[in-house]
């Protein structure tokens, strides 16, 4: 962590381990506001981007656990602005060269086999998007009316048939939002946060955070998630984002897919519930038996083999895809130190976790600079810890 600090890769960072539900390692380095000159500590508040996808997915696995819905329904029962969908024509150069497919499914959006794709990914679908700025970002209006603009355009591919990252667990957001009849900031509030006692994890910056809320930094000139058009940008560690000026500090839109901001131990608080299959201080959110069902590959085969062409934050050889996060099929294919069963994702700004249920271990790791793909800070992470284990 040192080294990437001194190397001007990451402005600071973060890393807490937990084995057997005790926490066992912590270390920070380095600055979360290089231009004030503070530190990262333990209570820094970071965006946790991506790393919503799992939360987001145990919030739909809590109403289905109430049999509100199955995993197979259409989203247009939820959604109506999804009925009459379109795919893109295998090969097409436009927009408008489509023909008709079936509804995606919960289950589709879940594990990003629905057609939907990102504005930063390669394809007609990802540039459509991109021009619309279909991101999610916290002060482009609200949820419902982003899901209604995602509706409007085509699928990438037909439901089922391909892999590709997308904002499909953002639009499970509307549908828990639907379902539940409350807001998705809401719903996390009252039957994940409060119950996991995540005090300082919200859509929007929490009162009363001041300047403990971490500034963002690019390596790349331009917007940072611009990745079709990413160029260097001379200052490895450029701001981007900082308190004061952030569209974090008062969100409109609640964004299942990337929009929560909290602390390395919130967020502790929720892998360690995963790895415990369900059960938290504050009572049990979801069962074993749904947990497990979870952490199982929902894939045919690994991500590679569904012939991706997308931005990922994992590997995609020897890695399957569960709900809401990937799941190591063959530590030897993924090339990474690991064991069969882990369970994981990241976020843009280069944030991670994994949980271990053979070593009974979970493993946050926090830092604020964007696009994740910048380093190879996961797989060196998961090295040393797996290096560090003796028994």
């Amino acid at each position: 962590m040192d080294r990437y600090v001194d190397a001007r890769k990451y402005p600071g960072s973060s890393v807490l381990i937990a084995r057997g539900g005790e926490k066992v390692y912590f270390n920070a380095a380095g600055s979360r506001n290089l231009e004030a000159g503070l530190p990262f500590t333990r209570d820094t508040v970071v965006r946790i981007y991506s790393m919503t996808k799992p939360i987001t997915s145990v919030a739909l696995m809590i109403l289905a656990e109430q049999g509100l819905f199955h995993l197979e329904a259409p989203v247009s029962e939820f959604i109506p602005a999804f009925s009459d969908m379109r795919a893109l024509i295998p090969g097409a150069e436009r927009i408008d060269q489509v023909e008709p497919c079936a509804t995606p499914t919960l289950h589709q959006l879940m594990t990003h086999t629905s057609g939907l794709s990102y504005p930063f990914n390669p394809g007609v679908l990802a540039r459509a998007m991109d021009e619309q700025e279909m991101l999610f970002k916290p002060n482009q209006g609200n949820l419902a009316a982003m899901a209604d603009k995602v509706a409007a355009l085509p699928l990438a591919f037909k439901p089922g048939t391909r892999w590709e990252y997308s904002v499909g667990i953002d639009i499970l957001g509307r549908v828990v939002e639907a379902v539940s009849g409350r807001s998705l900031a809401d719903f996390f509030a009252e039957e994940i946060l409060e119950p996991l006692g995540m005090s300082e994890t919200a859509f929007s910056v929490p009162t009363g955070v001041g300047d403990r809320f971490a500034s963002l930094y690019t390596p790349l000139a331009g917007d940072a998630m611009a990745l079709n058009a990413a160029k260097p940008g001379g200052d490895t560690l450029r701001l981007t984002d900082r308190a004061g000026s952030s569209p974090f500090e008062q969100a409109s839109l609640y964004s299942g897919g990337g929009g929560l901001v909290g602390t390395i131990d919130d967020y502790m608080k929720f892998a360690e519930m995963l790895r415990r299959g369900g059960v938290c201080d504050g009572g049990r959110l979801l069962s074993p038996a749904t947990l497990d069902f979870m952490m199982r590959n929902h894939l045919p085969g690994d991500i590679a083999s569904m012939g991706p062409l997308s931005f990922a934050e994992q590997p995609m050889e020897g890695m399957g895809f569960g709900l809401g996060g990937a799941v190591v099929l063959d530590p030897g294919r993924a090339r990474c130190p690991g064991n069969t069963g882990d369970f994981s994702w990241g976020g843009m700004a280069s944030t991670f976790f994994w949980i271990d249920r053979v070593l009974d271990m979970s493993v946050v790791f926090f830092t604020q600079l964007a696009p994740s793909s910048s380093y190879p800070s996961r797989a060196e992470l998961k090295a040393l810890v797996h290096g560090a284990v003796l028994s």
